[in-house]
């Protein structure tokens, strides 16, 4: 039986997971990390790293991947930033509970990181299911982030392009044993950002989508920008959905380009 899931999403997300111990080179130099552990928050065990020094960014990775999908911009952006990556929970190396994985609740675990480093405020660049989280944080917290970085994120499950809201198969929001199909749940049913959140956002913001993106549709992509005040739109020339792995370069200078207000 054919499950209801954002499939394009999955496969995309699939070339970004990989098992926790494999080496993945890439041809780049990563930088070796200031602080590596594990943060007890919200009952797991998250995993997360730091590089380098300076105004902080946090970085979060998309749905069924894992924080090293960030290592081909590591060393740019630590050069003047500290740079905090997390594996979300149930995901990577981050361990889960029979909670109900949620937006909001991933959001909450990365607040709770903030807290465990001591970091009042960051700039967050979110990829995907990252971007959501952001977006999350940005309207239920917006004085934790000075900038926030969206890309290829939806506010709603339509602004997916292989969304069925009307499939009788559509997976229930709930919990599962197997991450994949919880992660795949959740892409069914949320986010649900309404109009008047988004339009209540105070944070700068960048909305990008690749100029190829097989998993959002353009057209959600230019209402979250011209829902969120003063945001600005981004489109990522010759890459699709999985920009940061296609373009690592490109991607890292459009993060500096905005988060050291480059482009306002």
């Amino acid at each position: 039986m054919r499950r209801p899931i954002l499939s394009v999403v999955l496969a995309l997300s699939a070339l970004c997971a990989f098992p926790a111990d494999e080496p993945r080179s890439r041809g780049f130099d990563e930088p070796v990390p200031i602080q590596t552990g594990f943060a007890a928050v919200n009952g797991i065990e998250l995993f997360f790293r730091v590089y380098g020094e300076g105004p902080p960014i946090l970085m979060i990775h998309g749905g069924l991947s894992d924080s090293r999908v960030w290592r081909a911009q590591l060393a740019t952006l630590s050069e003047h930033h500290s740079v905090i990556v997390a594996d979300s929970r149930g995901q990577g190396r981050s361990s889960s509970t029979q909670a109900v994985i949620t937006y909001d609740l991933m959001a909450d675990d990365y607040l709770a990181l903030l807290d465990a480093l001591h970091i009042p405020k960051v700039a967050l660049v979110g990829w995907s299911d990252g971007g959501i989280i952001g977006l999350d944080i940005a309207i239920h917290h917006p004085e934790r982030l000075s900038r926030l970085f969206v890309q290829a994120a939806n506010a709603t499950p339509d602004g997916a392009i292989s969304y069925k809201p009307d499939d009788p198969n559509r997976p229930a929001l709930r919990h599962y044993d197997d991450v994949r199909l919880e992660i795949q749940a959740l892409w069914a049913n949320e986010p649900n950002f309404s109009q008047a959140e988004l339009e209540a956002i105070p944070v700068p913001t960048e909305i990008a989508i690749g100029e190829h993106d097989e998993a959002i549709s353009r057209e959600h992509t230019e209402y979250l920008a011209s829902a969120i005040p003063g945001a600005k739109l981004l489109i990522l020339p010759d890459v699709g959905h999985s920009a940061p792995l296609e373009d690592p370069d490109g991607y890292a200078a459009a993060v500096l380009d905005f988060v050291d207000g480059t482009t306002t």
